[in-house]
């Protein structure tokens, strides 16, 4: 039976792959983006935004880039809402269904395409960081944990995006479900420390999973301490992840059932 799902994932994900790379503008858009909004506040707003951190061009884009890449995953994740939704609108999903197929490997397949595009457009953009300044302290085991967060941030926003896929009345609802997401790095310590906001603003910008989640990456990154916000980040992620993923599969099965 496990060999029958894997099987049929790895042949449902190949395919999801293939669209991907007969259109890799799906990874450059997801990555431009982020980038843009990266050169934007480290050469226009950069200079005037004082983070503690030291001052120079590749101080602030160390301090900017785990933001930059939780942007970059919630840009991505909605190509997976729309990607997932033409198929249902298209037939594919309800042919697949009368196949002896495993139902489960028509979700994960696009949940495992995402992971991979996503990976990609997160190269791209440290890539970019790379070439202005960014220059980590972090040894392999740092750069294993960062990487274990954003793959777990990745597959909680995916599965975020597979309910919108499944609920959505039109591609343009599909794709909008992500807005909220993107936006949401804004008002957290991914430009400017939270102690710098107002009372309000910085009690939500405190509370919400996108500090903690930054700023674990962000110790990592500059090889330093982390104390409690890797646990709460973790803790952030998961949850998000199982509260998505059982809404995600619990909706499958009623449209389907």
């Amino acid at each position: 039976m496990t060999t029958h799902v894997v099987g049929d994932t790895a042949a449902l994900t190949g395919r999801s792959l293939r669209h991907i790379t007969r259109s890799p503008d799906t990874i450059i858009t997801t990555a431009v983006t982020p980038v843009a909004i990266m050169l934007l506040f480290v050469f226009v707003f950069g200079g005037a935004i004082d983070t503690g951190t030291g001052t120079g061009t590749g101080s602030y884009v160390s301090y900017l880039l785990p933001g930059i890449l939780l942007i970059t995953i919630a840009s991505g994740v909605a190509y997976t809402s729309v990607r997932l939704f033409n198929d249902l609108q298209g037939g594919i999903v309800e042919r697949f269904q009368s196949m002896p197929i495993a139902r489960s490997s028509v979700l994960w397949s696009h949940v495992l395409t995402s992971l991979v595009a996503n990976v990609a457009a997160l190269v791209i953009v440290v890539g970019v960081a790379l070439l202005m300044g960014f220059r980590p302290g972090a040894n392999v085991f740092d750069w294993l944990a960062v990487a274990g967060i954003l793959v777990l941030f990745t597959l909680a926003l995916t599965w975020l995006a597979v309910i919108a896929g499944l609920s959505a009345s039109s591609v343009d609802g599909a794709g909008a479900f992500a807005y909220p997401l993107i936006f949401l790095p804004f008002v957290s310590s991914a430009f400017v420390p939270t102690a710098s906001m107002p009372g309000p603003v910085r009690a939500f910008a405190d509370n919400q999973p996108v500090t903690s989640i930054v700023n674990a990456i962000r110790a990592l990154l500059a090889g330093e301490p982390v104390g409690s916000d890797i646990w709460v980040a973790l803790a952030w992620c998961v949850g998000i992840l199982v509260v998505s993923y059982a809404a995600a599969v619990t909706i499958y099965r009623r449209t389907f059932a």
